[in-house]
């Protein structure tokens, strides 16, 4: 790299507006990686979190999608499931949207805690807190629930942020769409649709949203509709938009409905049985990880924010091969001297090449520095992730495109000939 370090030294602002476009590209990049990891965790945690690698939904109409609003799986089916072949632990599992009140207004708020709020819930002084929360019904002793053996009927269990933004703590009393309950623990950071959740009972959960039979009901527990609600018919029952009223089918002859829940939770040995028992039962049993695309907002949200890091990995190859073309093409004359005194093309190269590495490591190596400070500096304001996998990851994406992009430009160098370019120079 004889020539690429003189280069560097005597085109100083050059090379030092190149280097400020990728820094400011990197941080673009890291703290837009950091958001997109911050949101999916705030919108499937709940989920990912679950010692479960399978989950059982009841099957959609035609060759629909699997959705959490729209499931409802018999509850006593989790039997069913627990004698097929390689499943270890089936266990039911319920989610609906339920509204939740602590303070002078609903339940006893933890000694001490103030009363500012934020998102959703009721910031006026002395009329305590209202927020919503993601219900999970669980059997008590549940593994499922972390800290499963202190969710009871009347007992609850709360993630951090559900705790925090209700203001309580374990011992305290809140009220949940109505209806009274202890926090027996606070414990986890899951959360479900970029809602805190909070462990409850089947049998609370039941009556939380909507009554008997899996009826489950608005985040207010009541039957009204909090958006448009749509009707869909298959199996003869009625399902609504989160918020609205759903009835699960299956009634018998007498007019029982019987309990359902949302999903069957399983954690298997093998997936051999799964696809027969599911032509048996009518029901449909996807992955953990391919069960967050029945969140309804997660893969809209998602698809849009990694479709702009890949523009912004696109932009970055673009403008760095641009520079180096245009550079290229300016030093035509030089390379022309070195190639007369006898410097090989694969040298000159190789020169060129390691000076575009150069200038892509320095100006990533900054901006990933610069984005890793901020993601450090509002973590506890905004959803955001700082780990390897959103610092260092883009990183050599970006160096890695970056060279090939320079890669392409100084390709020139291979057709310069000497005697044209210096005549052409005279």
């Amino acid at each position: 790299m004889f020539v690429a370090w003189r280069d560097l030294r005597f085109a100083k602002g050059r090379f030092a507006l190149m280097g400020t476009v990728i820094v400011l590209i990197t941080v673009l990049v890291g703290l837009l990686s950091g958001l997109t990891a911050g949101l999916g965790r705030e919108n499937t945690s709940a989920i990912t979190g679950l010692p479960a690698d399978h989950l059982v939904f009841s099957a959609p109409a035609g060759d629909g999608d699997v959705s959490f609003t729209d499931s409802r799986v018999p509850e006593d089916s989790r039997s069913e499931w627990a004698r097929v072949p390689g499943v270890r632990t089936a266990e039911p599992l319920g989610i609906a949207t339920v509204k939740a009140e602590a303070g002078s207004g609903g339940g006893t708020p933890a000694a001490g805690a103030g009363t500012a709020g934020n998102s959703g819930k009721d910031a006026n002084a002395g009329e305590g807190r209202t927020v919503a929360l993601a219900a999970f019904g669980v059997r008590p002793g549940s593994g499922l629930a972390p800290g499963g053996a202190r969710v009871a009927d009347g007992g609850v269990v709360l993630s951090a942020k559900a705790a925090d933004e209700l203001g309580v703590r374990a011992g305290d009393r809140l009220t949940l769409s109505g209806t009274e309950a202890e926090v027996t623990a606070v414990s986890g950071a899951a959360m479900y649709s970029h809602t805190p959740v909070v462990w409850t009972s089947l049998a609370d959960w039941r009556r939380l949203t909507g009554g008997p039979g899996g009826e489950t009901g608005g985040s207010d527990g009541s039957s009204e509709s909090s958006g448009s609600g749509s009707t869909h018919g298959s199996s003869g029952s009625t399902h609504a938009s989160s918020g609205s009223s759903q009835a699960s089918g299956g009634a018998d002859r007498t007019g029982h409905r019987p309990d359902t829940v949302t999903v069957i939770a399983l954690a298997t040995t093998s997936d051999d049985g799964l696809a027969t028992a599911d032509r048996r039962m009518g029901t449909r049993t996807v992955s953990t990880s391919d069960a967050l695309k029945a969140i309804g907002s997660y893969t809209a949200e998602n698809g849009s924010l990694q479709l702009m890091r890949g523009f912004l990995f696109a932009i970055s190859a673009l403008v760095i091969g641009a520079f180096f073309t245009v550079w290229t093409i300016q030093r035509s004359g030089d390379v022309a001297v070195l190639k007369a005194l006898g410097a090989s093309t694969r040298y000159l190269l190789r020169d060129a090449l390691g000076q575009a590495v150069v200038l892509l490591v320095a100006g990533t190596a900054v901006g990933t520095g610069i984005a890793a400070g901020v993601g450090a500096a509002v973590g506890g304001t905004v959803p955001f992730v700082l780990d390897p996998a959103t610092v260092l990851v883009p990183a050599l994406i970006m160096i890695a495109l970056g060279a090939v992009g320079a890669a392409l430009s100084i390709r020139r160098i291979t057709s310069v000939d000497p005697l044209t370019a210096l005549g052409s120079a005279r």
